[in-house]
């Protein structure tokens, strides 16, 4: 039996021509990969400006692909949150075309040195940043992550390998054809980017078993996608959690201030990771009445307890009565949990047990609440005062994202270049010999 048939069965069924073909796309990346690596930062950033030129100046070709996507996913019945994710507009292309010219004017990582000393026997020793090699994203209904992990792995000098998912196949697939047309014309390999889509599930699959050919996969999307990730696969995974976001709204808190900042954090992009999930509200909050109407108006459904719905002015269509799966779910749609909570202690026991360590806020102006809180949460991005859709690389000046890293080894929070590179140890000696 095969080595890769043996790796099949070890997790699940991956037909072995499948397996073949992406490992030998693996290593047509990994070859790639070495023209990113020893690029200097003025060629990288020409390739990215030549990636946005293109997709420009090809617009109405992603458009037509990406109306013909988000055509079937209604047709099939794509979740609401979902066809949102999928949709690309002027506005969000314009966004893409941006980030990749923000992109370029970002410092290269590569060759940075972390730190060095000289030894007292001479030696000097130093750690650069290098890249990571081939990285592998699985993801789901959007196409903005394709331009973004392409941007980001080309400047960071990673090869990228991409499985974008059967409901954004046709805007993908016009996404990554016009990225290595720019490639190629910018005179690096085409290979930098290549994707996985035309063999479906078993192309993602096959790239979680790729151990030693990928360097590392990010998953991107919904719960489940991830665990499968997490779970199933044998290449490094860099965890990007669900975002059961919370906000607790202090009582010294004002109206002026906690309305809006509620009610962007939650519908400013509701089926985005980022956007707020539970109220959390400090009893007596003088704010809490209107943030509750703010949400109301702008169409939010809540999910209360009983103390929170005699602040909604009672149960309606609008207001009911929250169950115990609401707490701990994600529902990246217009819909909020909120609950009345005694003191700031029982709103971060609360976090504790239901977050999945993503972004926090607190609302207050009580600066020994705000630091508190700050120490006392432990998730990836910690709000005070400003509107969780903050949670973002781009809006955090990482000009990208290659999504939001829950976990705590290697990369924490939102994914730009710096977290797509590794280190090296540098040992500059003059004969030195170990006595």
């Amino acid at each position: 039996m095969s080595q890769n048939a043996q790796a099949n069965q070890s997790a699940f069924s991956v037909p072995e021509d499948i397996q073949s073909a992406v490992t030998a796309m693996a290593d047509d990346a990994r070859t790639a990969s070495r023209a990113l690596a020893t690029a200097d930062r003025s060629r990288k950033d020409r390739a990215l400006q030549r990636i946005a030129e293109a997709i420009d100046a090809q617009r109405e070709v992603i458009l037509r692909s990406n109306a013909s996507d988000v055509s079937r996913g209604k047709d099939k019945g794509l979740a609401e949150n979902l066809v949102d994710r999928l949709t690309l507009t002027d506005e969000r292309i314009d966004g893409l075309i941006d980030a990749l010219h923000n992109l370029a004017s970002q410092v290269d990582p590569i060759g940075e040195i972390l730190d060095g000393q000289t030894l007292p026997n001479g030696l000097r020793v130093s750690r650069v940043r290098v890249p990571l090699g081939v990285v592998g994203a699985i993801y789901e209904a959007r196409p903005n992550v394709t331009v973004d992990i392409a941007g980001l792995a080309l400047k960071s000098g990673n090869a990228a390998m991409l499985r974008g998912g059967s409901a954004a196949l046709e805007t993908n697939k016009t996404l990554v054809g016009i990225i290595r047309d720019a490639l190629d014309n910018a005179g690096f390999p085409m290979d930098c980017v290549q994707t996985v889509d035309e063999f479906g599930r078993d192309g993602a699959n096959a790239l979680m078993l790729a151990r030693g050919k990928v360097d590392v996969l990010i998953p991107r999307g919904g719960g489940n996608l991830i665990q499968s990730v997490v779970n199933n696969a044998r290449v490094p995974v860099i965890e990007t959690g669900e975002g059961n976001v919370h906000i607790y709204l202090d009582s010294t808190a004002t109206e002026e201030q906690a309305v809006p900042l509620v009610v962007n954090s939650k519908v400013h992009r509701p089926s985005a990771c980022n956007s707020a999930e539970t109220l959390l509200i400090q009893r007596d909050a003088p704010a809490a009445g209107s943030v509750l109407q703010g949400l109301l108006d702008a169409g939010v459904r809540l999910h209360v307890d009983d103390d929170a719905a005699v602040l909604a002015g009672g149960l309606s269509d609008q207001v009911v009565a929250a169950q115990s799966d609401d707490w701990d779910s994600e529902s990246l749609a217009l819909d909020m949990s909120v609950r009345v909570v005694d003191s700031m202690d029982q709103a971060l026991d609360h976090i504790r047990t239901y977050s999945t360590g993503h972004t926090e806020l607190i609302i207050t102006n009580d600066l020994a609440k705000a630091d508190a809180f700050v120490s006392e949460v432990d998730s990836a991005t910690v709000m005070v005062n400003a509107s969780t859709r903050f949670t973002d690389g781009g809006e955090l000046g990482l000009g990208a994202e290659v999504g939001i890293s829950t976990q705590k080894l290697h990369a924490r929070g939102p994914m730009g270049l710096a977290q797509l590179t590794s280190s090296q140890w540098v040992v500059r000696g003059q004969g030195h010999t170990r006595g």
